[in-house]
């Protein structure tokens, strides 16, 4: 009888909440089969979820894989460096740099992170204590549309909500194709999602100027915000490994090997912090909402931005670029380029919306070393 009971111990200390997890993990997983929406990390969330979720999950203990996996890879922030090691990587930076104005983008669509970091604020007047300051600025950062960012800041200001903070930053930067179209539509005309650009001016960017961005990124970045450094010099870093032209072989496992495994090991570690008793809250709730909201203002401010930028000058900015403001690279500027070709066949706006979304790639560590270095 007393094997019998330790082997119904798991089934006796199931609960509601238990299957109300395991299904939201579920639900994760078919989005990122059915529906393709950023498979690489839905699917080892959703499937970290559910084992973290099983009553009296040896995962999740002292020793179990996904703790040690918790402490080697979130805790000191080791996991999101790498990932920006390997995006910088991925990003080519010569859209920005024959486009300058581009980088303007980048730092307007980051309105969203302090306007939803305000909203969050303001929720302690409805229910007093439900965000203090550092955990509303850790709400906020959702509106980067960048996953490594809102882990790193997350995890420094917010650890018993990082569940949900990851979970919205990763889903929304999924559903960016839904969420972007109808608010870029709702604040555009016809004819200014009409508007063509030239691809690249005519100019071409030089190798040595190539080498010496990352570094001089890096080096300003981390004078103005020191806190910075680790997220913006692991993404300069991956730059130069890519522009160097002597590192080849480690530029493609920065891209291909390191990334693929980094973002595996992320995705189910960060599905194991989406514990029942933690996630089924009422800031959970707020969190989610107010991380869409974020995303909504991001892309709303960026195409108002360009509009407004468009009043001063004769040769017109197609204003759905300011959109690309967003860190959701390079999938943002996929779905402008699309719009733009619904309207116009001709109309190849892809590298100057290439050249906003780099930025906001840039602007999106900018925004959270503020936060950090405000409020840390």
């Amino acid at each position: 009888m007393e094997t019998v009971s330790k082997l119904l111990n798991g089934f006796q200390a199931f609960t509601w909440q238990h299957g109300v997890m395991m299904l939201i993990g579920i639900v994760l997983i078919v989005l990122a089969i059915k529906k393709q929406y950023e498979p690489m990390l839905l699917l080892p969330m959703g499937f970290g979820a559910i084992l973290t979720n099983i009553p009296l999950s040896a995962a999740v203990e002292e020793t179990g894989f996904l703790t040690v996996l918790h402490e080697a890879g979130i805790a000191n922030e080791l996991f999101p460096i790498l990932i920006f090691i390997a995006v910088g990587a991925m990003i080519d930076f010569s859209p920005l740099l024959k486009q300058p104005v581009t980088l303007f983008f980048g730092a307007a669509a980051q309105f969203g992170i302090f306007a939803a970091m305000l909203i969050a604020a303001s929720m302690n007047y409805l229910i007093p204590g439900v965000f203090n300051l550092q955990e509303a600025a850790a709400v906020g950062i959702i509106g980067a549309a960048d996953g490594p960012t809102s882990i790193y800041v997350g995890n420094l200001f917010a650890p018993k909500y990082m569940g949900a903070i990851a979970v919205a930053a990763y889903s929304y930067m999924a559903l960016v194709p839904m969420i972007q179209p109808p608010i870029i539509r709702a604040l555009t005309t016809k004819e200014e999602r009409k508007i063509h650009m030239d691809a690249d001016y005519g100019i071409k960017i030089s190798k040595t100027v190539l080498i010496i961005f990352p570094i001089a990124v890096t080096i300003i970045a981390g004078i103005v915000a020191p806190i910075s450094v680790p997220l913006i010099g692991s993404l300069m870093f991956g730059n130069l490994i890519r522009e160097c032209g002597v590192l080849d072989r480690l530029s493609a496992t920065a891209q291909n090997e390191l990334g693929n495994l980094v973002t595996l090991l992320l995705g189910i570690t960060i599905g194991s912090t989406m514990r029942a008793e933690q996630f089924l809250t009422t800031q959970t709730l707020m969190i989610l909402a107010i991380g869409l909201l974020a995303f909504v203002f991001d892309t709303g401010f960026g195409v108002l931005f360009a509009k407004f930028i468009n009043l001063f000058l004769k040769k017109k900015i197609n204003p759905m670029i300011g959109g690309c403001g967003i860190s959701a690279f390079p999938m943002s500027a996929r779905i402008v380029q699309k719009m733009a070709q619904k309207e116009d066949p001709t109309n190849f706006i892809l590298m100057p919306a290439i050249g906003a979304n780099v930025s906001g790639q840039i602007g999106s560590i900018i925004a959270g070393a503020i936060m950090l270095a405000l409020l840390g």
